[in-house]
């Protein structure tokens, strides 16, 4: 038995969207026809990645690792204190930093961030990601409605690196800041992660619970928030489509989601 881990954006679907290549569905069918578990392994907060559970997965690595589970037992639950929670949006709004908070039931976002998202241009995936979701009403709602439900993690989005100086200073000693490949985009973002926990960690709390070995874990992503998943799995793929970054330390790159890469990959590994 092997173990499939699958990030969702840029990944398993185009960035933002919840229907995977038919391709790729078929590769996860058979795949877990010949007894091999398919995990989503994702930044997405449980209330995003639903949408896909209708797939078949085997379970779920979601909130970048804070949130774990085999089939329904749940293995890992580590939201965010209030405290940490409060000082973190207090540093980062003062600082002109827009943020989305993730609970598991749901994203709340500042109230403004569908007009800063529609000035930056396209091609980072996260950045589609958020775009697309505020477009297509995935859900997310604005900070005003947010009632205290347990935070997993922040996103942040800036324009420069500065206004994330005094976050840093004060928060990095529980949190990571996990900042996407910039390229030439304008728009600076990624997460506020805990470090508690991470999507390899994640990884391996699934591993264990199988009693297998890293060489029996496989690992599929894109961006930054892949970099422990691609790092502890035993086979790491990158995407085409991808960070830079990652195709430099992963062991295999495939076409792009677009491409039919997750099939493509599947049949080249054998999986």
């Amino acid at each position: 038995m092997k173990l499939i881990f699958l990030d969702i954006d840029g990944t398993l679907t185009k960035a933002g969207e919840n229907t995977p290549p038919d391709s790729a569905v078929y590769a996860i069918k058979m795949a877990q026809a010949k007894g091999n578990k398919v995990f989503l392994c994702t930044g997405r907060n449980l209330d995003m990645l639903k949408p896909l559970l209708k797939y078949g997965f085997d379970g779920v690595v979601g909130s970048s690792g804070g949130y774990v589970t085999v089939g329904d037992e749940v293995l890992f639950d580590c939201p965010m204190t209030d405290e940490q929670r409060d000082t973190a949006l207090e540093v980062l709004h003062k600082n002109g930093v827009f943020c989305t908070i993730e609970a598991k039931d749901g994203s709340w976002g500042d109230d403004n961030m569908d007009e800063f998202l529609k000035d930056q241009p396209e091609g980072n995936s996260e950045i589609e990601r958020w775009r697309k979701a505020l477009s297509e009403n995935l859900g997310i709602k604005t900070m005003k409605e947010y009632s205290g439900s347990p935070i997993y993690k922040i996103i942040m989005m800036c324009t420069k690196e500065e206004q994330l100086e005094e976050a840093k200073k004060l928060l990095s000693d529980d949190f990571s800041f996990v900042i996407q490949e910039v390229k030439a985009h304008s728009c600076i973002n990624g997460e506020l992660v805990n470090k508690k926990f991470d999507k390899g960690r994640g990884v391996k709390l699934v591993r264990d619970y199988y009693g297998l070995t890293d060489e029996d874990t496989y690992g599929f992503g894109d961006s930054m928030n892949d970099l422990e998943m691609m790092q502890t799995v035993g086979t790491s793929v990158c995407m085409e489509n991808g960070a830079d970054a990652l195709k430099e330390i992963a062991d295999i790159v495939c076409p792009s989601v677009e491409n039919d890469g997750l099939a493509k990959a599947f049949s080249q590994l054998g999986l």
